[in-house]
């Protein structure tokens, strides 16, 4: 492990370097969004001299060089900019959204793993049996449907026919934990997706760690099934499905804005929609950073976890 401090100090670097990225990224595809948001502040009859003075208040006459250094300095600094339709700082859009957003995310990891995890486990000591073809069965079945049609078909079903919970969460407002039936299917409809590819891939990193020839030894040796199976096999097979699992809460970040749409919740992905709406550019670029270095953050994580669980991938290395 001697290697370890190095390569996490170039896996941080790494990162630093691919935050610098999404930062350019950002603000170069802000820039080719159509229309001009000077434009669109001055009302549904501009005039010349109006949209003039709009585009000088809020420094757009500026070349683009010269306001990316000085968003990026602020960015620096924890200061997003300010909104281009409300006048105030963007980082109040983004703490007032993070509550429920954070709290879906945080409720779909809670149950992703163990839900996951244990399906694969248990499809993989059934290999080819009938418990092992019905769990695959209905996670691919379940992946192959796209969110929006699955949470429509979940609201019709558990809320419109059978009335057991609210179709939205049209009238709770940030106030979520409070009314936890109102979480039910916006969380069922992040986890369908994620529990089926988590559960597929550790059923396959299962079956190839129990087939291995260090487990098989350690069956010679009499070492119980319990912990072959726990103690050695799924340590190994976590590792693929740590990255896999990273991977899964990058795309949480885009499925919540599905959700938040398709349930009404006031968290960053109705802020973000609102956002574009508008041609609030910098509330845009504000979350889009956000995002972005959650991502790469997330992805170091699960290198790091992937590298703990697998120290024999430093050797490879």
């Amino acid at each position: 492990m001697r290697g370890l401090p190095s390569w996490i100090a170039r896996r941080l670097l790494l990162g630093v370097a691919q935050t610098a990225a999404v930062v350019l990224l950002v603000f170069a595809l802000t820039e080719a969004l159509p229309g001009d948001a000077a434009v669109a502040l001055a009302g549904d009859q501009p005039d010349p001299e109006r949209i003039a003075a709009i585009r000088e208040a809020l420094h757009l006459d500026r070349p683009a060089h010269e306001r990316l250094l000085e968003w990026a300095g602020g960015l620096a600094h924890g200061d997003f900019g300010t909104s281009l339709a409300s006048g105030r700082p963007v980082s109040t859009y983004i703490t007032g959204g993070f509550g429920p957003t954070l709290l879906l995310a945080s409720l779909t990891v809670v149950l992703l793993v163990p839900a996951g995890v244990g399906l694969g486990v248990l499809a993989a000591r059934h290999e080819g049996r009938f418990v092992d073809r019905f769990v695959s069965s209905v996670t691919l079945g379940v992946y192959a449907v796209p969110e929006f049609a699955f949470g429509v078909l979940l609201t019709t079903v558990f809320a419109l026919r059978l009335g057991w919970l609210p179709p939205t969460a049209v009238g709770y407002g940030t106030d979520l934990p409070a009314h936890p039936a109102a979480l039910v299917l916006p969380v069922l409809v992040l986890l369908s997706r994620p529990v089926c590819s988590l559960a597929r891939l550790v059923r396959a990193g299962m079956i190839d760690a129990l087939a291995s020839p260090y487990v098989a030894q350690a069956r010679r040796y009499g070492v119980p099934g319990a912990r072959v199976r726990y103690g050695h096999a799924l340590p190994n097979a976590i590792t693929p499905a740590a990255q896999q699992l990273a991977r899964t809460i990058d795309w949480l970040l885009c499925g919540v804005i599905v959700v938040e749409a398709l349930y009404v919740i006031p968290g960053l992905g109705t802020v973000l929609m609102n956002a574009v709406a508008e041609r609030d550019v910098p509330v845009v670029q504000g979350l889009a950073v956000v995002f972005g270095v959650t991502t790469v953050a997330l992805n170091l994580g699960a290198d790091l976890v992937a590298r703990r669980f697998a120290p024999r991938s430093e050797v490879a290395a």
